[in-house]
């Protein structure tokens, strides 16, 4: 018999009840060292006092008016994300899986408006991961995302991930934009190199075809920079975020140039809660916190740290794990034991990481994850490691 919750989870035997920075606390009392952060959505832990205040003062004044109308909170994140990137406009969804889906329709609007409607199709890469919609689906091309869910919608030229000399000759007349996160996150924590991030801003810019970043894992200070892409030192046309922006209240956006956006005039897109006063004061409140250089300095010395420990750990425990990659506090270990074991035995020794293709686990933690935290993280891992090798 199906059960009343759709069953496309297999759930962990977990009931989190409570939530505390970098802490869970479990039905039965037992506290979890959260590094997984609600899969890089908890920016900033647990019942953040800043996010509760954001939060519990709209929900006494105002929660919902649709985009029929000015929102004065909606306005005033816009105008913070503006003057912290790129980007000249900002549309806000209620997740990442949304805004892929505007990003793909800003991309080939942008195109059908200058007069070239055959320019749709957008070039993506193995391994991606970008929502579960139709076009998220269609853009990764996985058999393990489109399987079943045909017939798929058309317009994707998938490569493989790191090719890089099949990326100029994948370019055609019908090409719209490349779309990359720049660390890739489902799939096993990936970074593409600032080098390789640096020759497609240019190859966009040589073949007159628009950049698209998919920063809804990697964004918002995740990797030390508010976003990925500045390590690089380049500039997307379109940019997807969500998660860590709004601090575990579902909210997400895409940002553009005015060039990019210039397609998408009224009637074109529309969300009912997208920018909604109590997501955009939240995010207003993270925004205010993580753009700070000083809090951004603090993520990579923490990062640094933590790299530092996991290079230990691994060496402690060659037969379990392999390497260790990623950005910021975006890290990811390569097993050599089938990666949902470690994350079971995680369970077992109260600390949460989230599992990954490329046999990885994740380790996506707070950015407020304190250095006492990151010792005690490497003891439990330690002690997970230990219990599968045993």
């Amino acid at each position: 018999m199906i059960t009343s919750v759709l069953p496309t989870y297999n759930r962990a035997p977990l009931t989190f009840v409570k939530g505390e920075g970098t802490w869970l606390i479990e039905a039965d009392g037992r506290r979890f060292l959260d590094l997984g952060a609600g899969i890089a959505v908890n920016a900033l832990g647990h019942a953040h006092p800043a996010l509760t205040q954001a939060l519990t003062d709209q929900a006494n004044t105002l929660w919902h008016t649709s985009n029929l109308y000015h929102i004065p909170q909606q306005q005033a994140l816009a105008d913070k994300l503006v003057d912290a990137s790129f980007a000249d406009t900002v549309f806000f969804t209620n997740s990442g899986t949304e805004a892929c889906e505007l990003a793909v329709k800003m991309a080939r609007k942008y195109w059908y408006e200058k007069g070239h409607p055959e320019k749709v199709d957008i070039i993506t890469f193995s391994g991606s991961f970008h929502g579960r919609s139709s076009a998220g689906i269609a853009a990764a091309g996985s058999e393990k995302m489109t399987k079943g869910f045909g017939p798929l919608l058309p317009g994707f030229t998938h490569l493989e991930f790191g090719d890089h000399d099949a990326i100029a000759p994948a370019i055609t007349d019908d090409t719209a934009a490349i779309l990359i996160e720049p660390v890739q996150g489902e799939g096993g924590i990936i970074p593409v190199p600032d080098q390789c991030l640096k020759g497609l801003r240019d190859l966009c810019d040589e073949k007159g075809i628009l950049l698209i970043l998919d920063e809804v894992q990697c964004g918002v200070g995740r990797t030390g920079k508010l976003f990925a892409h500045e390590w690089a030192g380049i500039e997307p046309d379109i940019m997807m975020v969500a998660k860590g922006i709004g601090g575990g209240f579902p909210l997400g956006a895409v940002l553009a140039t005015e060039e990019a956006a210039s397609g998408m005039t009224a009637g074109t897109h529309g969300s009912t809660y997208g920018g909604n006063p109590l997501g955009c004061a939240v995010g207003s409140a993270v925004m205010d916190i993580v753009s700070d250089p000083a809090f951004l300095a603090e993520v990579n010395r923490k990062a640094g740290l933590l790299r530092q420990k996991l290079e230990g750990l691994i060496a402690e425990h060659p037969d379990v794990f392999e390497l260790v990659r990623g950005s910021g506090l975006m890290m990811g270990i390569k097993c050599k034991v089938p990666c949902g074991d470690v994350v079971a035995a995680g369970y077992e020794n109260d600390v949460i990481t989230v599992p990954a293709a490329d046999n990885t686990i994740r380790l996506l933690p707070p950015l407020t994850i304190t250095d006492e935290e990151i010792s005690e993280a490497i003891k439990r891992l330690d002690s997970a490691a230990h219990a599968v090798s045993a």
